[in-house]
């Protein structure tokens, strides 16, 4: 599929890897529209890249509906749809605590971090591949989804039972969505990054990256948002991956904790 020319959507666009697939797109001569619940530094990044920000809670049907039709006013329906908006919590499943008490995992913690991830990558994905039905196919078809999983849906540490369980969803989802949708030329892959610089982790400590980094096998560093956008950029163009889940990750298989 040619980027140039073509709408998209970039969940979590704002910063991080979002940030980084939107300014990439654009940079290819893509119509892009970030939704993002960081207004300001949405609409700042929008500006830049000549694009359309719309505030955007991704778990919210209505919410995305409204988004979408931002979106589209402005650029027409999308051929592209990335989703890379979520968030982390750290928590284990159950624990003593330092007096001896017994504590569970937060319920609703739990449900937070599924709903925006998980329920949020289908909402967001179900909506723009209704869209994408209302389009005559090329020759690359309607077009493509890209989700962001996790390396956590497959080598989960302690603690990362919630974040975990929303992007092994993702990943789980991947394929069927892409069998779904394959009679009508649009293909689905996942993303499942490792360790990479973005707001979350610019916020640790120096030593803890280290320790991080140290996991990985080359190169021994975290991955930039610009190596994500490489990488869904490939999806786009190459009509031949479809039903793929393709670890970014310097080669890191990560321990217990």
């Amino acid at each position: 599929m040619d980027i140039k020319g073509i709408a998209a959507v970039v969940t979590g666009g704002a910063s991080g890897l979002g940030e980084g697939t939107a300014r990439r797109l654009a940079a290819e001569g893509a119509k892009v529209a970030i939704f993002d619940l960081n207004e300001a530094r949405g609409q700042a990044v929008a500006a830049e890249i000549g694009g359309v920000f719309a505030k955007v809670n991704v778990a919210d049907v209505e919410s995305v509906k409204a988004g979408f039709e931002t979106a589209r006013a402005a650029h027409g329906q999308e051929r592209v749809m990335v989703n890379c908006a979520g968030i982390g919590w750290a928590e284990k499943t159950a624990r003593r605590s330092s007096a001896g008490d017994i504590v569970m995992h937060q319920l609703d913690k739990f449900a937070l971090v599924v709903s925006i991830n998980l329920v949020g990558s289908f909402n967001c994905a179900a909506i723009s591949a209704a869209g994408m039905l209302t389009l005559d196919p090329d020759a690359s078809g309607r077009g493509v989804i890209i989700h962001t999983a996790s390396v956590a849906a497959q080598d989960g540490q302690i603690g990362q039972v919630a974040y975990s369980a929303s992007k092994g969803g993702i990943y789980g989802m991947t394929l069927p969505m892409a069998r779904d949708l394959a009679r009508e030329g649009i293909r689905v892959n996942t993303i499942l990054p490792g360790f990479f610089e973005t707001p979350i982790y610019e916020q640790m400590p120096p030593e803890v990256k280290q320790n991080l980094a140290s996991h990985l096998q080359f190169p021994q560093r975290f991955g930039t948002p610009a190596e994500y956008a490489d990488l869904a950029a490939f999806m786009v163009k190459n009509d031949y991956i479809n039903a793929e889940c393709v670890r970014l990750d310097a080669g890191a298989r990560m321990p217990p904790k």
